[in-house]
């Protein structure tokens, strides 16, 4: 096998394990400034070697995990992408999002562990819902992280999921085909979608574009890998989108019907009051797990 130098996964002048190749690409990620290197290193380097980095012996190389001598030089491109702050979830083809393991790819936004609270709001709220066949539809569903989290986490459950991206619908159709083939998948505009279901929904559910035109995200990872479409949600205050939300959930929803909306920190006051305007009742901030205003629920009156 060739020998790489250090900054590439391995040492001049021997081969190394597949252990140092790993601590050398963490402090390589560490220095470019990647939030998690050790653990991104870790998972990069599974990814290549298809199992778990603990079921490998203490000595092991590249070049002896059974797949083939180019493994070091995958690992070592891997590495080199993700230091240029690629997203880890872009390079592995997938991403966590409560119990699933959801197919990621560009063009899709990279959901976020503070939405995984939000899901949590719309499956409680779902399941109290009383309905025989529970309906939940999820307006800009990205990748359909919410509306497949619903749809496994309340059996029974009638999901739809409405994107307005060609880009995200085929990596959301793929995680629907792969994890929840129940759920109707709709390419179209959060704003008009489902005509047909007025009146007739139990949950309405959105993490919506939200971002005002200035607050370009500091995450590398974010402002220039996540399709500007999932972020930045229109008007000075960012708030065009959920609007738009908010007013087609509010003919979706049955009378006594539920929504859960993500928005900004900063947002929590101007959607409160945005949700009241739009006659819905019981309107209450919700946190996440670091204690931040992260989302709205209301109901419908009636």
């Amino acid at each position: 096998m060739s020998e790489r130098p250090a900054g590439a996964g391995g040492r001049a002048g021997r081969t190394v394990t597949v252990r140092e190749a790993v601590r050398g690409a963490a402090a390589l990620l560490a220095e470019a400034g990647v939030p998690s290197p050790e653990v991104d290193a870790r998972l990069l380097a599974e990814h290549v070697l298809g199992r778990a980095l603990y079921l490998l012996p203490a000595g092991a190389t590249f070049d002896r995990a059974d797949g083939g001598p180019d493994l070091q030089a995958r690992f070592a491109d891997l590495v080199e992408r993700r230091r240029r702050r690629e997203p880890l979830q872009h390079l592995t083809g997938a991403m966590a999002f409560r119990h699933l393991t959801l197919a990621a790819g560009p063009g899709a936004f990279v959901v976020r562990p503070e939405t995984e609270v939000v899901a949590e709001a719309a499956i409680d709220a779902l399941r109290r819902a009383g309905s025989a066949v529970p309906v939940a539809v999820d307006l800009c569903t990205g990748s359909g992280a919410i509306a497949l989290a619903v749809a496994t986490e309340v059996p029974g459950a009638l999901v739809h999921a409405v994107e307005l991206s060609p880009a995200a619908v085929a990596v959301a159709r793929r995680n629907v085909a792969a994890l929840a083939p129940s759920v109707h998948l709709v390419e179209g505009d959060a704003a008009t979608a489902l005509p047909e279901l007025d009146g007739s929904v139990d949950v309405v559910v959105a993490n919506p574009p939200y971002i005002p035109p200035g607050a370009v995200p500091r995450e590398v990872e974010v402002r220039e890998h996540d399709p500007d479409l999932a972020l930045y949600g229109g008007g000075a205050d960012g708030l065009d989108t959920p609007r738009a939300v908010v007013a087609r959930a509010a003919r979706l929803l049955r009378p006594g019907g539920v929504l859960v909306m993500e928005h900004a920190e900063v947002q929590a006051a101007a959607v409160r009051d945005l949700v009241t305007g739009a006659g819905f009742v019981d309107v209450v901030t919700g946190t996440d797990l670091t204690g931040r205003d992260r989302y709205v629920t209301a109901r419908r009156a009636g």
